[in-house]
């Protein structure tokens, strides 16, 4: 008796699509952190923010 050996192979326009979603994924999740950074009236959360970009060198005011 011989083995029979299958490849999986994933078709190019799954891995195209699967790229798509993880960079939608990725943009929505920083989009609602940054909304909600940006938007948040707990004075924690913006200084939060406000040391972080400080400590990275980036101006925010």
């Amino acid at each position: 008796m011989s083995a029979v050996t299958t490849t999986l192979s994933r078709p190019i326009a799954s891995s195209a699509i699967s790229k798509l979603a993880q960079a939608a994924t990725a943009v929505f999740f920083g989009v609602m952190i940054v909304g909600f950074v940006g938007f948040s009236h707990l004075e924690a959360v913006h200084n939060a923010a406000h040391d972080t970009r400080h400590a990275n060198a980036f101006p925010c005011h």
